[in-house]
């Protein structure tokens, strides 16, 4: 993967949200941002979360376009195959997502090599959530009814292919359980059919659900976390569980392939001034989204890692999944 160009440490300067300056994106007049989910999920979490910070540094509104389907690749699609190569047009790139649409189904033929990373904004660990009125009281409950019934327990998650299908997977070694996979187009969709009772679980991002979970309408179980959250500090992890499961959704921007050197680099000054912007450290904490900016070349070096992980996953499960 070829990145071009180095940070402007300029520009950084002038796009500083604490300085006196507002830049003016020299690109476009506004931003289309794609995204491959509906909304209401953590796609859009990310949107609402960033934007209106990028449109005060940017000097440009920002138009979100909704493409949900193929879990997320109609809009990957777009973004590598038919969007213009200016600077105006960026998607939100949800990781592994974006890499695993194409290890799983080769009829989807993008791939990074033909993005420009820009910016990871959030690393969001991967939850259990059951409806309030589940039966299941915690993590041991659940697992203990999927033994006993085993691929009927009905779990949602994002769409095949996402970290929640993944996680699910990932558990199921790791347990010798098997669910009742459902898919649904972004985790919205997912969260709300378990609240509803429409599915007894949905496995989710802790950002996407925590609302749910403090207002009481949604029971979590267990993180996909190394350690406990302090924000939900009676919350297990399945590591301390010996379950050694640590997964999650990592969210961000990218652009296609080919922008000019110059867009590049203001919209990563964008994202780098965000590392030091406390209004914006605090917003994020309040909607539960843990914070993991990670920009240019560095984001497309996680994105590489990724890929080489999840070939390894898929490997190992694609026969057992397309029986």
């Amino acid at each position: 993967m070829k990145i071009r160009g180095a940070y402007a440490a300029t520009l950084l300067s002038t796009l500083m949200l604490s300085g006196t300056a507002q830049a003016e994106y020299s690109a476009a007049d506004e931003i289309k941002v794609l995204q491959g989910f509906k909304a209401g999920g953590g796609s859009d979490a990310l949107a609402q979360l960033t934007q209106p910070f990028l449109r005060e540094s940017l000097g440009v509104e920002f138009v979100n376009q909704y493409l949900p389907g193929a879990t997320g690749a109609i809009a990957w699609t777009r973004l590598t195959k038919q969007s213009p190569e200016d600077g105006s047009v960026i998607s939100i790139t949800n990781t592994p997502m974006l890499m695993t649409n194409y290890i799983m189904n080769d009829s989807i033929t993008y791939s990074i090599d033909e993005l420009t990373p820009i910016a990871n904004v959030v690393t969001d660990p991967g939850i259990i959530v059951v409806p309030e009125d589940s039966p299941y009281k915690t993590v041991e409950d659940f697992f203990a009814a999927a033994k006993g019934r085993p691929g009927e327990v009905t779990v949602g998650n994002s769409g095949v292919g996402g970290d929640d299908f993944f996680s699910t997977i990932m558990i199921e070694k790791a347990t010798g359980l098997s669910f009742q996979k459902v898919p649904f187009q972004g985790d919205g969709p997912s969260a709300t059919a378990a609240m509803g009772g429409k599915i007894d679980a949905s496995f989710n991002n802790l950002g996407n659900v925590y609302g749910q979970i403090q207002s009481g309408s949604l029971r979590p179980l267990a993180v996909f976390a190394r350690e406990r959250l302090d924000i939900l500090p009676n919350v297990p992890t399945l590591v301390e569980k010996d379950i050694d499961v640590v997964a999650g959704s990592s969210r961000g921007y990218s652009a296609p392939a080919g922008i000019p050197d110059e867009a590049r680099e203001e919209l990563i000054a964008a994202f780098e001034s965000l590392k030091e912007n406390e209004e914006f450290q605090k917003t994020a904490q309040e909607r539960a989204l843990n914070l993991d900016i990670q920009t240019g070349d560095d984001y497309g070096q996680m994105m590489q890692d990724m890929e080489g992980q999840f070939e390894v996953i898929w490997a190992e499960v694609k026969d057992e999944v397309n029986q």
